[in-house]
């Protein structure tokens, strides 16, 4: 079991969602949106992981099975990890439907993740 502690790349606000932090150029990241910043970075800093990242990102409909996205060139046990990984970063979201699980990336994060690089 892990410890480890879910940032999630987003918060609600209100109506909608808004990034967790600035962009980089706006202003020095606080302590609390450096970390959660970097907790995406990291989780996109692997190579696995961010072939993982793309293929979900990429698929049709919005949404992947693992059963689609799972020839990356590691054990299906190394997906996994590499799956919650990205959970736990927030950058995924997943539901199981019978014996498959389907990952997804809200258009909300992809958007959050453009404005943090977008210079102002």
């Amino acid at each position: 079991m892990s410890n480890a502690k879910v940032l999630p790349l987003l918060e609600p606000a209100g109506q909608g969602v808004v990034p967790c932090c600035p962009p980089l150029t706006e202003r020095p990241f606080t302590a609390e949106e450096a970390e959660t910043a970097a907790r995406m970075f990291k989780a996109l800093g692997d190579p696995v992981r961010l072939r993982l990242f793309s293929a979900v990102a990429s698929h049709k409909g919005g949404e992947a099975c693992v059963c689609d996205i799972s020839d990356v060139g590691v054990s299906q046990p190394t997906v996994s990890h590499h799956l919650k990984k990205l959970k736990e970063a927030g950058l995924l979201a997943s539901e199981r439907r019978g014996t498959w699980v389907y990952y997804r990336v809200e258009p909300s994060v992809l958007a959050a993740m453009g404005q943090l690089l977008s210079v102002r």
